[in-house]
């Protein structure tokens, strides 16, 4: 009798242990696909949004999306007049407008062509908005224009003076909007010190930072 009871208890006990075991593999395949699926939403590429402060200058390169309109969606530079060249439209300014007002513009213009048009713009790469540091600093070059960025600002994005760098004769080229060009005087030794602090200025688009 012992013989016939041994065999079979222990069947049940492994068969009672793959149940289990495939339960638990099943629960934790099921765990797995739950915590994955909140993953997969956290890691989806996301749109950058336009920006509704940046204003579009020339030698920008904006990518321009159409929605469901692969042969309309392009990349494309910002002329030096401002203007962009797209199918159907042609012809469109975008110097002067941000993203958002371009976006609305190119959807009004495709109303025409395309039933309910989804545009997005986004601003790729920047050149509209670049300063010259230029003489002797360390880096002299283009520099992307950040909002509130003063020479000194400047002269350290440029990693500073080299050596017999003349900082008492900085000056800035900016140029009018009637065509000119201002010298502006800039004194290092004095700014640092905190004197006349109104020849600090903040930069504009275009300017460029001369040391002598």
């Amino acid at each position: 009798m012992i013989r016939i009871v041994l065999p079979f208890t222990i069947a049940m006990v492994l068969s009672g242990s793959a149940v289990m075991l495939r339960a638990q593999t099943k629960e934790a395949v099921s765990s797995a696909n739950s915590a994955s699926a909140p993953e997969a939403v956290r890691t989806a590429p996301v749109q950058s949004a336009a920006s509704d402060e940046f204003v579009i200058g020339p030698g920008d390169i904006l990518a321009i999306n159409v929605w469901k309109e692969t042969e309309m969606s392009r990349v494309v530079p910002v002329r030096s007049d401002g203007r962009i060249s797209l199918p159907l439209i042609g012809e469109l300014q975008a110097g002067g407008l941000t993203p958002r007002q371009l976006e609305a513009e190119i959807t009004k213009q495709l109303r025409d062509y395309v039933a309910e048009p989804s545009v997005t713009v986004v601003v790729q790469e920047i050149h509209s908005r670049n300063i010259n540091v230029l003489g002797m600093v360390s880096r002299p070059g283009s520099y992307p224009l950040a909002k509130t960025m003063t020479v000194v600002d400047a002269i350290a994005t440029a990693g500073g003076f080299r050596d017999f760098a003349k900082q008492k004769s900085i000056y800035v080229l900016r140029q009018n909007a009637d065509g000119t060009q201002s010298r502006l005087p800039f004194n290092y030794k004095e700014a640092i010190k905190g004197l006349n602090p109104a020849q600090n200025v903040k930069l504009q688009p275009g300017d460029s930072i001369v040391v002598p």
